[in-house]
């Protein structure tokens, strides 16, 4: 089970902290030899502000556990950071943090074609249906930070 520790009340510091924004795309499997003429400098970019719209209902929170990761490595790992917005409504697809049975979990809704249920990523995990639970989406992750170098 992936569970999610108590949310941090995000308090977004007004004062702009821009890092550099490069226009190219960095990608992930060999296509040839970047231009060395490539212009690099597309100008800087605030994370508050590209990643937190909403600050007043946005929340981070770390992720425990498992199920949230697929069998090829994929997904939402333990100690994953997870930006939560509370209020954006809950559609097909979105991975939620949800309240089942007091405790709170990450997992992605499903209920086209099907009852509402919370899924996980790992198949060793069971969907839990909304209707048999006491269950309640309490916000919608919009971002996952993932620390890759310790």
């Amino acid at each position: 089970m992936l569970h999610v520790t108590s949310p941090q009340a995000l308090t977004v510091d007004p004062t702009p902290r821009s890092i550099p924004w490069a226009t190219c795309h960095v990608r992930a499997g060999i296509s040839g030899f970047p231009s060395p003429a490539q212009d690099y400098d597309g100008g800087r970019i605030d994370l508050n502000e590209a990643l937190i719209p909403r600050p007043t209902s946005t929340f981070m929170f770390t992720a425990e556990g498992d199920s949230m990761q697929a069998p090829d490595g994929a997904g939402i790992h333990g100690g994953d950071k997870l930006l939560v917005d509370r209020a954006i409504e809950a559609r097909h697809g979105d991975i939620v943090v949800a309240v089942v049975d007091g405790e709170l979990l990450v997992k992605e809704l499903r209920h086209q074609d099907c009852p509402p249920a919370l899924h996980s990523a790992n198949p060793r995990h069971a969907p839990i249906p909304m209707h048999s639970a006491d269950c309640q989406i309490w916000g919608v992750v919009t971002h996952i930070v993932r620390t890759v170098r310790r």
